[in-house]
């Protein structure tokens, strides 16, 4: 098969689909491998890498999609690209539909067959392709709120560790899955007082077995969320409802009772955030202010550590994506994991929980592919 890669073109988007090293194991497989000019500067990679690796370096995107029979990316399609997608090539890449029609209609009038990342699951029933991107956003998360914590930036001017006689900033962590646990661990390494709030006892269970004590845990209500956000200095907003959008956990009349200063980061920006004031930023401008809260969304968090990130991303979709390339659709048709992934199939919205969340007709895969 003819796999493509472009550069990616999201703003300050560093990360690249296929790293030299997983290239190699595509053409090693027997598939001819495109990559655009320049694609892997963000990690390191010149043209030359890749070509060691057994790629062919095309001059431009579009060529790449038009050559291509695959498209591995990184992050959801731009108008520009989506555009240039067609019927009978396939998309591999995080789509995130759920708060994004335009998108959604974009490759549904492609044709295109689009597998996200982000719904690919595993034997246990996880997301194996959404975890190292979650590992790495949930720790930057911490670093982003310290930043944002700063007088200068806006903050309540606190160290996320005190020091010793000042007390520490309280962190509340919402969410106790991939991103919510390793937000905790780092927020914990750093001295900060933390709270992990989630509506899964036996996974309040774990994580109180995991902190041993040094985080304390809350059953998610109404009433715990609001007594914990109204006295946090940072709130991690690290919600997952697989492919739907985040549920809106802290409404706009709740700021009013937070901190001024205080800092919210809205990791499940992604799925349209869990904060009513949450809206996507970028890291050229990633926060913004609302009654004295400062708010960091920026949707393609892991893209500032693209080195770490993008060879994260490649370790767990190199299996898959070498599936779809030796045996195209039949892969996703064989593979349970691999149809979980499928969100878009010929014009066809095939993820229940997207076409719930946009709105549009649901076809299950054997009614689409009928």
């Amino acid at each position: 098969m003819k796999v493509g890669v472009p550069k990616e073109i999201k703003t300050h988007e560093y990360r690249v689909g296929l790293t030299p090293g997983a290239v190699r194991e595509y053409v090693t497989a027997g598939h001819k491998v495109q990559v655009e000019t320049n694609a892997g500067a963000g990690i390191g990679s010149t043209d030359d890498d890749y070509r060691r690796a057994g790629a062919t370096i095309l001059d431009s995107a579009r060529e790449v999609f038009a050559s291509s029979e695959m498209i591995v990316k990184v992050k959801e399609p731009q108008p520009s690209e989506w555009v240039q997608l067609r019927e009978n090539q396939i998309l591999f890449a995080y789509l995130h539909l759920a708060p994004d029609p335009d998108q959604a209609n974009g490759l549904l009038n492609s044709g295109c067959t689009a597998v996200a990342y982000e719904t690919v699951t595993d034997a246990q029933g996880a997301l194996p392709l959404l975890a190292p991107m979650s590992e790495v956003a949930g720790r930057l998360a911490i670093e982003a709120a310290g930043t944002a914590l700063k007088r200068y930036t806006g903050g309540r001017g606190l160290l996320i560790g005190g020091v010793p006689g000042v007390q520490p900033a309280r962190i509340v962590v919402i969410g106790g899955g991939v991103v919510g646990t390793h937000a905790a661990r780092m927020a914990i390494g750093l001295g900060a007082e933390v709270t992990v709030i989630d509506r899964s006892i036996p996974r309040l269970r774990e994580l109180d077995e995991l902190f041993q004590g040094r985080a304390r845990t809350k059953f998610s209500t109404i009433d715990s969320v609001e007594e914990e956000v109204f006295s946090a200095d940072v709130v991690i907003g690290a919600v997952l409802v697989p492919g739907a959008s985040a549920p809106k956990l802290v409404s706009r009349q709740m700021l009013s009772s937070m901190r001024k200063g205080s800092v919210i980061v809205d990791v499940a920006i992604d799925q349209g955030g869990c904060f009513e004031t949450s809206h996507p930023t970028t890291h050229a401008d990633p926060t913004y202010e609302v009654d004295g809260v400062i708010h960091y969304c920026v949707a393609n968090m892991p893209g500032a550590v693209p080195l770490t990130s993008s060879h994260a991303l490649n370790n767990a979709t190199l299996p898959f994506g070498l599936s779809l390339a030796n045996n195209g659709f039949a892969a996703i048709l064989e593979n349970p994991h691999l149809r979980a992934g499928l969100n878009v199939y010929r014009g066809r919205l095939t993820y229940k929980a997207v076409a719930e969340s946009l709105k549009l007709p649901f076809s299950p895969i054997e009614q689409a592919a009928a």
